[in-house]
């Protein structure tokens, strides 16, 4: 199996490094420092005391690399609109994309059902260019339970690897995912097929949108806003009212809140993504996060004020920062 990965950071570098460990034919797209250090050194891959450095084939031209079998995205959910005229290079008729990211992805509304189905989500794709340009037929959907960092340009950090979950939103991947999963399995990378990946992609997002925003705006780890009454608080109405959507778009939630955040707790004082990338001066990924599902509320009707005021505020820091 042939795969290009665009986004060789913390998600896409640890997929890639699985895949090559595998034995898989895996290419890299990248530029600027982070080509010239894979071009340099390699993918360098460190787990606790260990390190390994893989030599693989790397261009910052689309056309060296297109028409794989698999084109992982390893980027950023805000980041993937402005990345279409390059996913589009890449890719040809056969590829099928597998979009390793947080939040609510272009794919899916389509075949959704219910209230939100087939809806533009204009947060993660202005226009519905994505969804037209990559309809879910052509995605293997993917969440990934993961904690991961980037130590330097091409230089990944492995600290817990819980899940990759993988599966078909449309029903037309045929063995395609069984395949995939098999090898990054074989790669150590824990992966699984789920049967429906719209569930698990929306499970993962109830803990994105009501912990990362509030890191951020707090600059706290999460025993800290675990540990606050009010921050606590604030937690528990956010993953009310996302619940409250899910209902509406058949999409309910089957964990209850306290357990959900017990299972935050045992990661200890984790810093989220979002305050990482507050820290290191990265845009902050609102858009996919809270922005998509204050939009969705919006098109049925629904106030959502606490997720509407955190979305509006950790936005407003985001702005001013130039982080946006």
């Amino acid at each position: 199996m042939r795969v290009t990965v665009l986004g060789v950071g913390a998600v896409g570098g640890w997929l890639a490094a699985g895949l090559a460990r595998a034995g898989c034919e895996v290419r890299l797209f990248a530029r600027g420092a982070t080509l010239a250090a894979l071009q340099a050194d390699g993918l360098v891959f460190a787990e606790g005391g260990s390190t390994e450095s893989f030599r693989l084939p790397v261009s910052g031209d689309p056309a060296a690399l297109r028409g794989a079998d698999i084109l992982l995205l390893g980027m950023k959910g805000h980041d993937v609109p402005g990345a279409r005229e390059t996913i589009a290079a890449l890719a040809d008729d056969g590829t099928r994309i597998v979009p390793a990211l947080n939040g609510i992805p272009w794919w899916f509304t389509q075949g959704l059902g219910g209230a939100a189905d087939g809806a533009t989500l204009e947060s993660v794709d202005p226009g519905g260019a994505l969804a037209r340009a990559f309809p879910a037929r052509h995605v293997i959907g993917c969440v990934a339970h993961v904690g991961t960092k980037v130590e330097a340009p091409g230089r990944i950090r492995l600290m817990k690897a819980d899940r990759l979950l993988l599966g078909d939103p449309s029903g037309q991947a045929g063995d395609m995912p069984k395949a995939l999963a098999e090898l990054f399995q074989a790669g150590g990378v824990p992966a699984r097929i789920v049967p429906d990946i719209r569930a698990e992609v929306w499970s993962k997002l109830w803990g994105n949108m009501s912990m990362n925003p509030l890191s951020a705006l707090a600059r706290a780890d999460m025993l800290q806003m675990i540990d606050d009454p009010g921050t606590h608080g604030l937690m528990v109405m956010l993953m009310r009212e996302m619940g409250e959507i899910g209902d509406r778009i058949g999409l309910p939630l089957t964990a209850d809140i306290p357990d959900r955040i017990a299972v935050a707790r045992r990661l200890g004082a984790f810093r989220t993504s979002m305050l990482q990338d507050l820290e290191a001066g990265r845009r902050l990924e609102l858009a996919p996060i809270t922005g998509a599902l204050v939009e969705l509320a919006d098109r049925l009707g629904m106030p959502v004020p606490v997720t509407r005021g955190i979305h509006g505020l950790t936005s407003l820091l985001a702005g001013n920062l130039g982080l946006r």
